[in-house]
């Protein structure tokens, strides 16, 4: 049974009747928070072993906890060539959705894999909400953040991956296909390059 609420707006209810729930009344603009009787479900991050984020996602997925680690498209160097590899956003943090009253929230620091939650004291520190929110919203079909910044012809931009990636640019061109034109000096000429839009960011 739990009630979502934003602001003093009831959100949703799921409680059945009878049943009564603590209407904790959040700030209008914030992310809607569920409420359970006694508690209260946010997002902490979670401190994780050096290249042991899916590992502790895994994990803490298998203890039943809702787990969300941002990944993104990275470009490596390896033995002259570019490959294009999954890696988390944030190195060695994930973010794991806890009820600070209901749940045994310090199994997560004996999770594999896992280092601690983030504190402030004796307690876990809560990612302001939002946050998360926001960055799961960004997620594509392909699983990986996807920043859909505005972007503006004529402007210096980024390539964030690809066999040009960190090399900045000038925008050329955009269409609706999801492919940009870019404009990289190469030798003192201004070349043309062919992208996805999502491999582009504001320099």
């Amino acid at each position: 049974m739990q009630r979502l609420i934003r602001g003093n707006e009831v959100v949703s209810d799921s409680a059945s009747k009878g049943e009564t729930v603590s209407e904790r009344k959040l700030p209008a603009n914030s992310a809607p928070c569920v409420v359970t009787d006694n508690g209260c479900l946010r997002w902490y991050a979670v401190h994780t072993q050096p290249n042991r984020e899916l590992r502790a996602k895994s994990q803490l997925e298998n203890q039943g906890y809702e787990v969300f680690l941002p990944r993104c498209l990275k470009t490596v160097r390896h033995a002259r060539k570019l490959t294009n590899v999954a890696a988390p956003f944030f190195p060695r943090y994930l973010f794991v959705r806890l009820d600070l009253v209901q749940h045994r929230w310090r199994s997560v620091n004996g999770t594999f894999g896992v280092i601690s939650l983030v504190m402030q004291g004796e307690k876990p520190h809560p990612v302001p909400r939002g946050v998360v929110e926001a960055m799961i919203a960004f997620v594509d079909t392909s699983g990986f953040l996807c920043f859909k910044e505005s972007l503006v012809v004529g402007t210096q931009v980024r390539l964030a991956a690809g066999p040009f990636a960190e090399q900045l640019g000038i925008l050329d061109r955009l269409d609706d296909s999801g492919r940009v034109r870019v404009l990289l000096d190469i030798m003192g000429a201004a070349i043309p390059v062919y992208v996805e839009r999502k491999f582009v960011v504001t320099a």
